[in-house]
């Protein structure tokens, strides 16, 4: 039973009182970026557990690590911090190597083998582990291609069998969506509760659309193959309708090629601030997401400026999307089936998509994992 599931849970401690307070903590991640869904968890939970220290794989050559007050493994000094496909196989030495501290509590933000950690005997350490995806190049390559290359095929059974033995000591599971949840008692025959990662709905709520033109498509990500841009720029095509694609990523130059073919006007916006995104969200008719993911918090930032989402019925969009209220779920990747959509859009109420996405606020996620953490670190 999880704190979640209770029915007389823990309460979370009363204000004023820091969470895990008298107790020794460390907070683990796998690689560090400067903007990332998985790092803004990190950050959230550090600052439910303030005193925690804070230990990544490595960081990125941007990210102020003493800022952060982030401690890397020997992973960053080496050069395997240029590709994470071929750092995958060391990462659970790395975990196991970290040091010699040990600690009360362990919380891990975990999308490869962060979970695997060790910081302490499971009889004095509890250790915690909130996981954004079992590593997908390891247990999902077919979620994302760049898992699928040669040079894992080989390693993945080895890797997937390190992964659960090296787990074993972990005393709770919490998963990002129910996608996950389901991916881990696949793959790791462990029950998680589910707790949605945080989303700065106050932020992107707070966008100006009363002269939104809402005479344009949207999409917003990186720009890599999963996320199936091509297909946002067919499905603007057949809908007649401009299409605005913001981000940046290795694809740029084929989807620029793959734009100037369509007779509809596309705009690439490269690395827009989150001001300059949130105007985008805002002035959109549809937020394009034709991609499976494990949850998705680009669809929920749009929802917050009342823009509904049109995108694949699977993944975490089953949660984060209210067919037929806050946007469309389609069933195919055919570009005519989500240009249908488009044009089934008027009757869609931009104050319920408003109001749909408080649901992922960042009080809420607060709120639920410093429960989940009080609960399940007795």
């Amino acid at each position: 039973m999880t704190a979640l599931d209770d029915p007389h849970p823990v309460a979370p401690p009363a204000a004023g009182a820091p969470l895990l307070a008298g107790r020794s903590v460390a907070l683990v991640h796998e690689w560090f970026g400067a903007t990332g869904g998985s790092e803004n968890v990190f950050l959230a939970i550090a600052d439910l557990v303030p005193h925690a220290r804070r230990i990544v794989l490595w960081a990125d050559r941007d990210v102020e690590v003493d800022r952060l007050g982030l401690r890397e493994t020997w992973l960053a000094r080496t050069p395997l911090r240029r590709s994470k496909a071929l750092a995958l196989p060391l990462m659970p030495l790395a975990w196991r190597t970290v040091g010699d501290d040990r600690y009360d509590v362990v919380i891990s933000s975990s999308h490869a083998f962060a979970h695997t950690v060790r910081l302490g005997s499971p009889e004095r350490t509890r250790h915690l582990s909130y996981v954004h995806a079992p590593a997908r190049y390891v247990w999902s390559p077919d979620f994302d291609g760049r898992g699928s290359g040669a040079l894992l095929s080989g390693p993945r059974r080895a890797l997937q069998a390190v992964d659960v033995r090296l787990s074993r000591h972990v005393h709770a599971y919490a998963a990002n969506s129910r996608e996950v949840q389901a991916r881990i008692r696949r793959f790791w025959k462990r029950d998680a509760v589910v707790i949605h990662p945080p989303v700065d709905v106050d932020f992107f709520g707070r966008a100006d659309v009363s002269r939104a033109p809402r005479d344009y498509l949207l999409g917003v990500g990186r720009w890599i193959p999963y996320k199936n841009f091509d297909l946002m720029i067919e499905v603007a095509a057949e809908a007649g309708m401009p299409l605005t694609i913001a981000g940046s990523g290795p694809e740029e130059d084929r989807l620029r090629r793959a734009a100037a073919a369509v007779r509809v006007p596309v705009t690439f916006e490269v690395r827009p601030t989150r001001e300059r995104l949130r105007e985008l969200y805002a002035g959109a008719r549809a937020l394009l997401f034709p991609a499976h993911e494990d949850f998705g918090i680009i669809p929920v930032e749009a929802q917050a400026c009342g823009t509904p989402v049109i995108g694949l019925d699977s993944g975490g969009l089953l949660e984060t999307v209210v067919d037929g209220e806050t946007g469309f779920l389609v069933g195919s990747m055919r570009p005519a089936d989500h240009a249908a959509a488009v044009r089934r859009l008027g009757p869609l109420s931009e104050t319920r998509i408003r109001e749909h996405s408080t649901t992922f606020s960042q009080q809420r996620f607060a709120a639920r994992m410093s429960e989940w953490i009080a609960h399940e670190s007795r």
